[in-house]
């Protein structure tokens, strides 16, 4: 019997996990999502083009592979006929190629209403959300109200969403937010025929079929570590849990079926919206960075928040996470800059330590920083002739955290990447 081995970022998202997912899908028989929703975008870019998928598995562009939307993941129908859309020139056979769970819970339009009613009444203590209807999503299966996509097969189904339409529109009330649903409804209802084209199972016995099988099976995880619904920077973080044991529960796979646990980071750290980030830039320093490194969200296109790799939140996630083989990426972004720092501990209530505290958002907070040197331009494809001031870096990071680092990125495209073996 085979193992999932699971792909995750180790930092607030946006790490790269696209591209890594879409490297590495050849190797594998199944490339299955387990949480999360469209508020991800995984970037893949090859051939000169670039593509952002958000609720569909990164494996979608190879032949043979089996892509599943796990029972974890919520499904926005509208964002799913979009990506169907999106990818009908490539020609691709995606009704062979991709299984929905008809456990993975369903945004409905008015979940995207709420999540923007929740986060205007928030006022100054807004925690960045995409407002694609995530977090009231997760909510309403947590309170046990919410839809599944199987119930879209379901003879009663007409029933059960307007229950649970008109449950939010009291709420969006209290709020005085106007609800004009016609245009939305009509979109959604569209929405869901498309969905209906596509096999609807019980994926949970299709996965543990496959590693009876000794089928490979990757889990691929959206947002980051440091967003986890439990371990992440509270209350800035997403509505699921992000870290590797999310793949068990957001796939219906025993802990022990857990193989290799890959662990993506940058070179350096972005954040999107808000929350702490210790090691953040600002000025003209954090506008060069993110200039350097394009950093711009792939689903709301927002400006990143960009800073030094964080070491101490870097091991946490390695620990947390179980992870096995880290791979860094857009060293490339790095290359012109001459003296690189990293944040190497904190300060907190005057005490040195090198574990994150309960809130990192404090007066007594503090980041010890450390300088490295950088390395320039990286005109090789092997991973033992990388610049002395890169192997030194990768050095520096796996005696912090360790754990061997693999691979390295000096590119957006699949062919610029350097593996260890």
């Amino acid at each position: 019997m085979s193992k999932v081995d699971v792909l995750l970022g180790l930092q607030w998202g946006d790490e790269g996990k696209g591209k890594v997912v879409d490297y590495l899908a050849p190797k594998y028989d199944v490339i299955a999502r387990f949480q999360g929703g469209p508020n991800a975008g995984h970037t893949l870019e090859f051939d000169g083009i670039k593509h952002v998928l958000h609720q569909i598995p990164s494996g979608i562009f190879h032949e043979g592979i089996l892509n599943v939307i796990g029972n974890g993941v919520v499904l926005d129908p509208i964002t799913f006929q979009k990506e169907i859309e999106d990818l009908a020139p490539f020609n691709l056979d995606l009704k062979k190629h991709l299984v929905i769970s008809n456990k993975a819970q369903m945004i409905i339009p008015t979940h995207r209403m709420l999540d923007r009613a929740y986060e205007i009444a928030k006022g100054d203590k807004k925690i960045g959300s995409t407002l694609r209807g995530i977090g009231p999503t997760y909510q309403d299966k947590a309170a046990r109200k919410g839809l599944r996509i199987g119930d879209i097969n379901e003879p009663d189904f007409m029933g059960r969403y307007k229950e649970l339409r008109d449950f939010h529109l009291q709420i969006l009330e209290r709020y005085n937010f106007g609800a004009n649903l016609d245009e939305e409804e009509e979109k959604f209802f569209e929405a869901i025929e498309v969905v209906r084209d596509f096999d609807i199972l019980s994926t949970e016995y299709l996965i543990n079929q496959a590693l009876a099988d000794d089928k490979k099976v990757l889990a691929e995880g959206a947002q980051g570590s440091l967003l986890d619904i439990d371990f992440g920077s509270f209350p800035y973080v997403t509505s699921s849990n992000t870290i590797a044991a999310g793949a068990c529960v957001g796939l219906g796979i025993a802990p022990r079926n857990i193989g290799e646990v890959f662990g993506i980071f940058k070179a350096y750290c972005t954040r999107v919206g808000s929350g702490p980030f210790p090691s953040e830039l600002f000025g003209e320093e954090g506008e060069e960075l993110r200039k350097l490194g394009n950093e711009f969200g792939a689903t709301t296109g927002r400006p990143r928040r960009c800073g030094w790799l964080d070491i101490p939140a870097l091991r946490y996630a390695t620990m947390i996470n179980g992870v096995t083989q880290l791979f860094m990426m857009k060293a490339d972004v790095l290359e012109d800059v001459q003296k690189i720092k990293v944040a190497q501990g904190y300060k907190y209530n005057g005490q040195a330590t090198v574990e994150l505290p309960l809130y990192m958002a404090s007066e007594n907070f503090e980041v010890d920083l450390n300088s490295l040197k950088g390395w320039g331009k990286v005109e090789t494809s092997r991973f033992d002739q990388l610049p002395s001031g890169l192997a030194e870096y990768v050095q520096y990071i796996e005696n912090s955290t360790d754990c061997p680092i693999n691979m390295v990125s000096i590119g957006p495209d699949r062919t610029q990447t350097i593996f260890r073996n």
